[in-house]
């Protein structure tokens, strides 16, 4: 999978500037850096993620379910107060 367009970059920014409640300090061009990190971590990172998930769940899960479900994890494991 390649990493997202531009537009989708720019669209989980835009995202995350509206339903971000907390003030940070970052500007939108940092923060749309990190978006951007993020997204090229994950496609670098993308066999190792799949290979942490266990079988059966591997093998039967789409990648839009495994995305899902990495999305759950990560919210609840960092997004305390969220």
């Amino acid at each position: 999978m390649a990493v997202m367009s531009d537009a989708d970059r720019a669209s989980v920014w835009a995202q995350w500037m509206r339903e971000n409640t907390e003030p940070c300090g970052i500007t939108k061009p940092d923060l749309l850096a990190a978006a951007v990190a993020l997204d090229v971590f994950l496609n670098d990172n993308a066999g190792a993620v799949n290979a942490a998930i266990p079988q059966p769940a591997r093998g039967i899960l789409t990648n839009a379910q495994k995305a899902r479900l990495l999305s759950l994890v990560a919210l609840q494991r960092y997004g305390a107060g969220v």
